[in-house]
This record gives structure tokens, C-alpha cells and sequence, in this order.
């Protein structure tokens, strides 16, 4: 038991020190930059690791609309369409996935880590926090734990009817919308469960959005992988 608090505790000594190294940007935030002080956090926390799904989850689909101009911003902000997330989120998602594929669906990827800079461009479109994360405060995809995401019905392969489309800051986006098709609010339902019953949290005014509620253990990134 001694020795399971004194590993408990070097851990944690070890994992804030190289937190400490993190150089903070112009609001004060402690932000990765470099992959050389990504290695050393990893180095000193293994669940820091960053994991591509497609290799991790088997069967995961995606659609990066970030990787497109087909999102809210009309523009293009990244030139690859990897998806990742932090080893704990991606084992959370694995889960989930293995539940939905027992019920005939899968997961269908919008977006998963997103660098800050990303963000910064995103809130100077669209400057309102309900749907676009603060700078000030950095967002749970620069962190690594959160997902933007749907499903696709196996049997032909196709996205399921959902509520909106994928960005829409319309009413009928939020958790609390009441779809008149029976068919939508039980697609929806049936992605909200799975992924509450595996950890993660959802967002009031995306349908389509999830996150680890223990995100501020994983320091904001601004790195490309």
C-alpha cells in the first residue's frame, strides 16, 4: 500500500513538473507548442498520448469538415484529415463503438483534437461561446478529450437521421430539442446513452458534441500531428 502512494505521488510530482514547462500564451494559458515538450509529457504520463482512432477503433468512420470549406466557416483550417484523441478518450470511444455495432450502428468522426490556433480562428468568426470555444479559455478538443461525432447505419452504410446537420447553431441542434420524427429522437438517443453510459458529457446546444468531464487534466495543445 506504501508503495502504490509513494508511485501515486512521484507521479504526480513528476507530471506537474512537466506541466510547470509549459509556456503560457498571451492570456496566461498553459499551451504545448512544440512535439519535443508533447514527448515529455508523455514521457511522464502515458494517458497523455495522443491516438489516432482509425488505427485504435476498428470499423471508425469519419468526416472532417474541418479538413473542407463544408463548415460554419466557409474556410478550410486543416490540410489533414487524421483524427485523434487522448488514450483514455479513445478507450472510452472504443468502447462506445462496440456498443453501437451491437445495436447495427457505428461512429461516424466530424472532429476530435483540434490545435488552438484553430480555435482562435474559429472564435473570430463566430465570437459566441454557445458554439464556438473561447480563446480565454481553450476547448476540450485542443485538450484532446473531446469528440465531435454521429453514426452511420451499418447495414447500408449511411449517416442516420439526426436533428441537424453537423454545425448547426439552430435551436433544433440543442439536447433539449423535442424532434417531431420518432425515428431522430431515437437515433439520438441512442448515441447520447452510449456515450454517457461510457464516460464522456455532452454539450447543451450541440447534439453532436462530447467530452471527458476530466479534461483540465490535459493541458491545451497547438500542434499538428
Amino acid at each position: 500500500m506504501r508503495r502504490m502512494l509513494l508511485l501515486t505521488l512521484l507521479w504526480a510530482i513528476s507530471a506537474r513538473a512537466a506541466a510547470q514547462k509549459i509556456p503560457v500564451n498571451k492570456y496566461g494559458l498553459p499551451v504545448l507548442t512544440t512535439r519535443q515538450q508533447y514527448d515529455q509529457l508523455v514521457k511522464a504520463d502515458s494517458n497523455q498520448q495522443l491516438v489516432n482512432l482509425e488505427h485504435y477503433i476498428p470499423g471508425i468512420q469519419k468526416d472532417v469538415r474541418y479538413a473542407t470549406t463544408n463548415n460554419f466557416t466557409k474556410q478550410q483550417l486543416y490540410t489533414r484529415t487524421d483524427i485523434y484523441l487522448r488514450l483514455p478518450a479513445a478507450k472510452a470511444l472504443k468502447a462506445v463503438q462496440t456498443a453501437l455495432r451491437k445495436k447495427g450502428y457505428g461512429l461516424l468522426i466530424y472532429d476530435a483534437y483540434r490545435p488552438y490556433h484553430v480555435t482562435e480562428a474559429m472564435f473570430k468568426i463566430v465570437p459566441n461561446d454557445l458554439y464556438a470555444a473561447d480563446p480565454r479559455k481553450g476547448s476540450g478538443h485542443n485538450r484532446g478529450v473531446a469528440i465531435d461525432l454521429s453514426m452511420v447505419d451499418l447495414k447500408t452504410n449511411k449517416p442516420v437521421a439526426m436533428p441537424t446537420d453537423f454545425d448547426d447553431f439552430t435551436r433544433k441542434a440543442h439536447q433539449n430539442y423535442m424532434p417531431s420524427d420518432p425515428v431522430i429522437a431515437a437515433n439520438r438517443k441512442i448515441l447520447r446513452d452510449a456515450m454517457f453510459q461510457h464516460g464522456f458529457k455532452g454539450s447543451s446546444t450541440e447534439w453532436w458534441h462530447f467530452y471527458l468531464p476530466d479534461y483540465k487534466k490535459y493541458p491545451l495543445m497547438d500542434i499538428f500531428f
